[in-house]
């Protein structure tokens, strides 16, 4: 009789595989439960991983040691309310370098072709607020690729202005900027019709023929906003600024050119600052960020609105 015939012969072969199977059937329950509670904990941590990415509301300056360090603050692209370059955010940023007791001193990054003046200007109002709050830590502005405008509005409020030889410094002028599309309507046959209350609401509208009284007011009102720049400007310079019949023209000088006229002080970079002037090499960015919420409800929800605004009603920019 061979081992086969023995096994079927024996009485409990059959309580014996039934045994069998429900132990590896048990085991195989096990690892699946494993492997499910692995799988929770990973999805769970991925879930929290998003949420922290998605609504990380940053503050300025959040998660630093106590270590001497050099503060930086950023101001990029066009300065507006609406972009990330505006008074409330950079501010905010400036105010938590400033406080900080660690902070050896403050640097403020500019890479902006302008915009607002009004932004521009509650930039460098608080600015000097803040060095007279803090008048024994210096504020160094480092400009890189350009500070036109109203970004150079922004900079004169510092210590010391440095730059790369091929930056590009100036441009101190307003412009207040629209089209018109009267010509287009006639020819199309459409007829712009507005009723307003006060003989110059519809200034500037872009379906109406331009109005000479009304062209004389802007200019006067931006020549007054060029004025309030100029004096910012020579405040901000004092003796160092050596004025040139174009110097308020709204020309952009290089790097270079902007030292031996005074608009800048020397050359420049947020390292050698850091190094070679607060003597404090780690540096640590204070400058607040947009979350990814944010940036999706300002795409499809304000920045709509202010895009059809702008389009339609100029105000006066720095740039």
């Amino acid at each position: 009789m061979d081992h086969n015939q023995s096994d079927n012969t024996n009485p409990n072969w059959e309580r014996q595989a039934l045994e069998h199977l429900l132990l590896e059937n048990l085991k195989e329950t096990r690892k699946a439960r494993r492997w499910k509670a692995v799988f929770r904990v990973l999805t769970l941590i991925i879930f929290v991983g998003a949420i922290l990415t998605i609504f990380d509301f940053h503050l300025p300056g959040r998660g630093m040691g106590t270590d001497k360090h050099t503060a930086l603050v950023t101001l990029e692209g066009e300065i507006s309310s609406s972009s990330m370059a505006n008074a409330l955010d950079i501010n905010s940023s400036l105010t938590a370098a400033f406080e900080n007791e660690n902070s050896a001193g403050v640097v403020l990054r500019i890479n902006s072709p302008g915009g607002s003046p009004v932004q521009a200007g509650m930039i460098n109002d608080e600015i000097h607020r803040l060095r007279k709050l803090y008048p024994a830590k210096p504020f160094y502005v480092v400009i890189e690729d350009i500070c036109a405008s109203g970004g150079y509005y922004v900079a004169v409020a510092g210590d010391q202005i440095l730059v790369d030889k091929a930056s590009l410094v100036g441009s101190i002028g307003v412009i207040m900027e629209g089209f018109g599309f009267t010509g287009l309507m006639e020819k199309l046959g459409v007829t712009r019709r507005m009723i307003t209350a006060g003989s110059n609401k519809g200034m500037m509208d872009p379906f109406s023929k331009e109005n000479p009284q009304q062209v004389e007011m802007i200019k006067t009102m931006i020549d007054e906003i060029h004025q309030q720049f100029i004096a910012v400007v020579k405040a901000g310079r004092g003796n160092r600024l050596k004025e040139t019949p174009d110097m308020f023209s709204g020309r952009v000088w290089n790097g270079e050119q902007a030292i031996k006229n005074g608009l800048v002080d020397g050359y420049g970079t947020v390292e050698s600052v850091a190094r070679d002037i607060f003597k404090a090499q780690d540096i640590l960015d204070y400058t607040m960020k947009e979350n990814f919420a944010e940036r999706v409800a300002k795409r499809f929800g304000a920045e709509v609105g202010a895009a059809a605004g702008k389009a339609l009603i100029k105000t006066p920019d720095l740039k």
